[in-house]
């Protein structure tokens, strides 16, 4: 059990209340992760900030869910798979079986993409320690170095909420239980 408050917009702390109300607006209901991270209003904004800024970036919406959930499933964050398996499909319009390749760590049908993945695993694997053919690689597949740099940026994002999410153990909300997630069995011990 957690030991942590999933808060509502009306029992959060109160530098978190406006950042909860303009999130429920966006999604139309307030994902329980984000209510969980509401426990520190800091944690809250730097984590909604960040998902700004990857807008910002030259990485097409697709491109940068690949990057979220590809982290995430590395991660073995079973919310965050749930979520961006969702928002890949849904919001950014990706091919089914783009979304179902990362879920299960398999080769992209999409080779350019298949790179993106190989590359986002790679600096979550090796912590951000990756050079040589991994990220020659990445470049030859048509991405630049600044898009290197913009993988970095969502694996940040990922990375903060998927720890932030293996302490919270935030329940998966009911409109992503259809993309609903379990780890590889290797990890459900050490990751559960």
């Amino acid at each position: 059990m957690s030991q942590f408050n999933i808060y509502s917009i009306q029992n959060a702390p109160l530098a978190a209340q406006p950042l909860l109300d303009g999130a429920q607006q966006k999604f139309g209901f307030l994902p329980n992760l984000l209510g969980g991270l509401a426990e520190s209003p800091a944690v809250l904004q730097a984590y909604l900030n960040l998902g700004v800024i990857l807008d910002k970036t030259s990485l097409t919406p697709v491109e940068q869910q690949v990057v979220l959930l590809a982290a995430s499933v590395e991660n073995h964050c079973i919310y965050c798979v749930a979520v961006h398996s969702m928002l890949a499909k849904h919001k950014a319009k990706a091919d089914a079986a783009i979304v179902d390749a990362l879920r299960e760590q398999q080769p992209l049908p999409d080779k350019k993409l298949d790179a993106l993945a190989t590359f986002t695993r790679a600096v979550v694997e090796q912590r951000g320690k990756v050079t040589g053919i991994a990220l020659d690689n990445f470049i030859a597949a048509g991405y630049s170095r600044s898009q290197v740099l913009e993988v970095v940026l969502g694996v940040t994002m990922k990375t903060l909420s998927n720890y932030a999410n293996h302490i919270i153990h935030a329940p998966l909300d009911s409109q992503f239980k259809a993309e609903e997630w379990n780890a590889p069995t290797q990890c459900n011990k050490q990751c559960a």
